[in-house]
């Protein structure tokens, strides 16, 4: 299984926290991010989304079909979300479009096995796979991605 991490691309301030949009900034980030992700995912893939306006706009940029989480509302816990997502043994890849900390702790969770806060950057996105080996479950690394890198 995949699991895509996807932070919410940059979002306005001031406004009640489940209504925030996107800002024009966050609006290009998500387009970038999702070009780049659309040329590179497998013919199975699911998408979920925090029930977050700046979430969902995010989600949007990719022009598919996504269901909506409030497992993935902002303070989820790195067990919901992973459970959510059917981690780690949902066929193909499931993008995760969330909140920080949230999708940092997932992160350290699956790389370190231990809760820790790690960042991801606004708009970007941890790609990790889950994999056999030996008869050991392993978690790779694929790719860490920051919009204004692309």
């Amino acid at each position: 299984m995949d699991i895509i991490l996807w932070r919410h691309a940059d979002a306005v301030e001031g406004a009640r926290d489940l209504e925030r949009k996107l800002t024009a900034k966050g609006r290009k980030q998500a387009a970038r991010v999702a070009e780049w992700l659309a040329a590179r995912l497998p013919s199975r893939y699911a998408v979920l989304s925090s029930p977050a306006r700046r979430a969902r706009e995010t989600a949007d940029a990719l022009d598919v079909r996504y269901k909506i989480s409030e497992r993935l509302a902002p303070g989820a816990a790195p067990a919901d979300i992973l459970e959510a997502a059917g981690w780690p043994s949902h066929k193909g890849a499931v993008i995760v479009v969330g909140h920080q900390p949230d999708l940092g702790k997932v992160a350290a969770v699956l790389l370190s096995g231990a809760e820790a806060d790690w960042s991801v950057k606004k708009g970007g996105l941890w790609w990790l796979t889950n994999r056999e080996r030996e008869g050991e479950s392993q978690v790779v690394l694929r790719a860490v991605l920051a919009p204004d890198l692309l």
